[in-house]
């Protein structure tokens, strides 16, 4: 059983979120309707989870991430949302969204999501997931746009098939400085952990 904040500004959704919540045995310690509210909720109540709409008056959710991840609170963040944009989505990851879950299908993804996060997994809505991969495919400068400029190079070279230490000779960097800025390429890329899942990303789409 968790502490959970939960704000949305349409009040059914709000309504029946939290009675879902309480049915899981979860405790609802702060209910809001706009995004200042919601804010402050948090920052006085330090829940272990808020669920928030994206969508809000005043403060939106990716504003409220922002904030939270931020003051670097042990909140857990899961997005509810609508919004099946790339840029939507890079914004939450960039971030450091622990959740971002399909808005019309949240009831039947809720249950997963919470334990996901809460074992501090990243959880995806597996209908969007699907899209999102297809769309990385098609879409990768907007994607890249997340790396910065040495991460970009590292990921260039590992398309290359060059090894860490062919990596770092080009770069002017160690080894351990490689592998450093890869880790951070597959958590802002959301790659899969594995030991081969960057080259073949990157080989995928890059080459």
């Amino acid at each position: 059983m968790y502490k959970i904040v939960v704000a949305d500004d349409h009040p059914i959704t709000l309504m029946g979120t939290e009675s879902y919540l309480k049915e899981l045995n979860h405790r609802v310690i702060g209910s809001f309707h706009n995004g200042v509210s919601c804010s402050n909720g948090i920052l006085t109540l330090l829940p272990d989870l808020a669920i928030i709409d994206i969508s809000m008056p005043g403060m939106s959710g990716l504003e409220i991430l922002a904030l939270v991840k931020a003051r670097k609170l042990q909140t857990k963040i899961i997005l509810l949302t609508m919004h099946r944009e790339l840029s939507v989505y890079y914004k939450a990851k960039e971030n450091k969204c622990d959740g971002y879950v399909l808005k019309d299908n949240a009831h039947n993804e809720l249950t997963d999501a919470i334990q996901a996060v809460m074992k501090g997994e990243f959880y995806v809505s597996p209908l969007l997931s699907d899209n999102f991969i297809i769309d990385k495919q098609s879409d990768h400068s907007e994607l890249l746009n997340l790396l910065t400029q040495t991460e970009r190079k590292v990921i260039e070279l590992v398309a290359e098939q060059k090894s860490n230490s062919e990596i770092g000779t080009f770069l002017f960097i160690t080894d351990k400085t490689v592998e450093s800025h890869k880790r951070n390429i597959c958590q802002k890329l959301n790659i899969p952990k594995g030991k081969n899942g960057l080259l073949i990303w990157a080989m995928k789409n890059l080459n």
